[in-house]
């Protein structure tokens, strides 16, 4: 008897939370790991955001919420849209659910029809693609490489449009490979998509307030307004106020879509945790001076990886503009031969190897359809990521490499 479904069939496990429970599961036996594979800051939430949680429980705020999220929460996303990023919306046009990933669920059961195309611009953040694979569309990669910043640029985006593209899914600044797009790329891509009215933007904008070098950030939708209402805005509170365990992501787009992606949820979840989502208001209503702090934090942390990655033969990484990861091109290391005779193919044969030997958990390129690159997460502490980047050197300088 076949028990599963056949759609799931093609979907993978999510792999930087496989590759951290892999660590989790090394170190419980006793192994010394550090798991660099799960995208999660270090910090503790702040404090006003865990009084305000409080304060929530106690004046009896703890029964079912609307499905859409809370009057005050909604209101909370409204304020912070109008005050940072430029964009008016009601409240009828933001959805509050169970982190932005879910946001991300229900758009595309909202809206996709069996074989729908959507648009995803490698390396990307791997669930997208396993999205839309669970609910009958098709994706299709555009390969953003290196030479390009790992940028999607207007030329590459003409080409991959069908009449079966449906969507669009674009990360500002990117999960893996922390690629920042000017205002002007953005407008390049705008012009590309306003000759084709039947397609969905998702701008996923999750790491916002994760820039680096003085960038200052503005969303596609504002870039963009002529095609804000074909424009789903996806958000959360997970990464920039380290409160990835609340659970909290929202959307603003459309109110039809808005309305439609409720129904979605209505009959998944209903509304998201009363209490976090007064914390998460809290969060964007409340003072961002951590923020602020953990963005330079990540600065400090990206600026120690990329130094330490360039004194490492076989490794490359250009420094990210945003988000806290690490994309290593590691072209350099296929090909070499471990201490025990094993010949390294495939950038997952690079992580196993940094595994077994050095301790270090990372997430293969290859499970952001890109290749040979491995990924690692820089939201560690500098103690972490220094020990860390002393283990990889030591377990690439035990390779064999030949020599032309």
């Amino acid at each position: 008897m076949k028990m599963l479904s056949s759609r799931l069939d093609p979907v993978k496990p999510s792999a930087s939370a496989w590759v951290s429970q892999a660590a989790k599961d090394a170190i419980a036996r006793g192994e010394d790991v550090i798991d660099l594979g799960l995208g999660e800051p270090d910090f503790d939430t702040p404090d006003h955001i865990k009084h305000a949680a409080h304060a929530a429980a106690m004046a009896g705020k703890t029964k079912y919420p609307p499905t859409n999220g809370t009057l005050k929460m909604r209101k909370a996303v409204v304020g912070k849209l109008q005050r940072e990023n430029d964009l008016e919306y009601g409240v009828d046009e933001i959805i509050v659910s169970n982190g932005a990933k879910q946001v991300l669920f229900n758009a595309m059961m909202a809206t996709l029809e069996e074989g729908d195309e959507v648009l995803l611009c490698a390396p990307y953040f791997g669930q997208y693609k396993d999205i839309v694979l669970i609910l009958g569309g098709t994706p299709v990669t555009i390969e953003c490489p290196a030479k390009d910043g790992f940028r999607l640029l207007p030329e590459n985006l003409s080409k991959a449009i069908t009449p079966r593209t449906k969507w669009i899914m674009l990360n500002l600044p990117s999960n893996p490979a922390g690629a920042v797009y000017s205002n002007e790329d953005l407008r390049a891509l705008g012009a590309v998509l306003r000759d084709h009215p039947d397609i969905l933007i998702l701008s996923d904008e999750i790491y916002e307030h994760i820039l680096f070098d003085g960038r200052t950030f503005r969303s596609f939708a504002a870039i963009n307004p002529e095609l804000k209402d074909r424009t789903l805005t996806v958000n959360g509170v997970s990464k920039a106020y380290a409160m990835t365990g609340w659970r909290i992501g929202y959307g603003a787009g459309p109110k039809v879509l808005i309305a439609g992606m409720t129904k979605v949820q209505s009959q998944i979840c209903s509304g998201a945790c009363s209490i976090a989502q007064a914390a998460a208001a809290a969060a964007l209503n409340g003072p961002q001076d951590d923020v602020r702090r953990f963005c330079a934090a990540f600065e400090a942390r990206r600026d120690l990886v990329v130094q330490r990655i360039a004194r490492i033969e076989g490794l490359t990484l250009d420094p990210p503009g945003g988000a806290f990861y690490g994309l290593i091109d590691c072209s350099g290391l296929i090909g070499a031969k471990t201490p025990d005779g094993q010949t390294i193919e495939t950038d997952a044969d690079v992580t196993a190897y940094l595994l077994r030997t050095a301790g270090i958990a990372a997430v293969p390129g290859s499970a952001y359809d890109l290749s040979p690159f491995f990924r690692i997460s820089t939201a560690a502490s500098e103690a972490v990521l220094d020990d860390a980047m002393n283990r990889i050197a030591a377990a690439v300088s035990q390779l064999e490499r030949g020599t032309d």
